[in-house]
């Protein structure tokens, strides 16, 4: 027996368009077959410091700092050795470093006492975790394959917003919408993709519509009236 599709909590657009937003993900997988996320890491764990480290700073800088920094720590164990003072120093140039160190160590320090030095593969523990909310465990369950999630940072917010996938006023809304609208064949590659989209084509104050193979199914670019980034979100992404 053909197992029904999942079901998502959501707005249920009407038959043109969900033909719209089909043909959206059609030319998206069309360019890029299997996305995968900027971030580098090796394992689980590194997985996770690298999402954590990467709010309100660039794949790229998180890389330069983590590339050294996993060579001496690269486990829960290893972490914690390190400490809260030399974990500072390495990530010192990206931002909001002092906070994340004082999480990723402590962290560290309860996935040794509560998971066997493991990375918890489940929503809840992962959320437990300090520093790590909504959008970090669902880049990393999503990345590993264990549920499909659509995490939504400022690129996927603004995406969403101009291509009229989504009007919800928080991540979490927005997050709920592209659920729902998703066909489920795409949901584990959507947040990919349209972080993709936003961080090289639909950019923040000069969206590059001439270069969108996006342009005639977007409402607000070339063939639209407003390239607004949407709403101002009522908790930032």
């Amino acid at each position: 027996m053909t197992k029904a599709p999942r079901r998502v909590k959501g707005r249920r657009p009407r038959a043109a368009e969900r033909d719209r937003i089909r043909a959206i993900f059609e030319r998206l997988e069309a360019a890029e077959l299997s996305p995968r996320t900027e971030l580098i890491f090796e394992s689980p764990y590194t997985l996770l410091v690298a999402v954590a480290l990467s709010a309100q700073a660039t794949d790229k800088a998180v890389n330069k700092a983590t590339e050294p920094l996993f060579k001496i720590a690269a486990t829960p164990q290893a972490m914690v050795e390190l400490g809260e003072a030399g974990l500072t120093e390495a990530i010192k140039s990206i931002g909001l470093y002092r906070t994340k160190a004082k999480n990723v160590i402590a962290a560290a320090q309860i996935l040794l006492e509560k998971h066997g030095g493991e990375v918890p593969l489940n929503r809840a523990a992962l959320e437990a975790l300090p520093g790590v909310g909504r959008k970090t465990a669902s880049v990393v369950l999503n990345e590993l394959g264990v549920e499909p999630a659509i995490a939504v940072d400022t690129h996927v917010f603004r995406v969403a917003h101009r291509l009229k996938l989504s009007t919800g006023r928080t991540p979490d809304a927005v997050e709920t919408d592209l659920m729902a609208i998703t066909p489920e064949r795409w949901r584990t590659r959507a947040h990919h993709w349209l972080i993709l989209h936003g961080r090289y084509v639909c950019l923040a104050r000069r969206p590059n519509c001439g270069a969108c193979r996006l342009a005639d199914l977007c409402p607000t670019g070339l063939h639209g009236a407003d390239a607004s980034n949407g709403p101002a979100p009522d908790a930032a992404p």
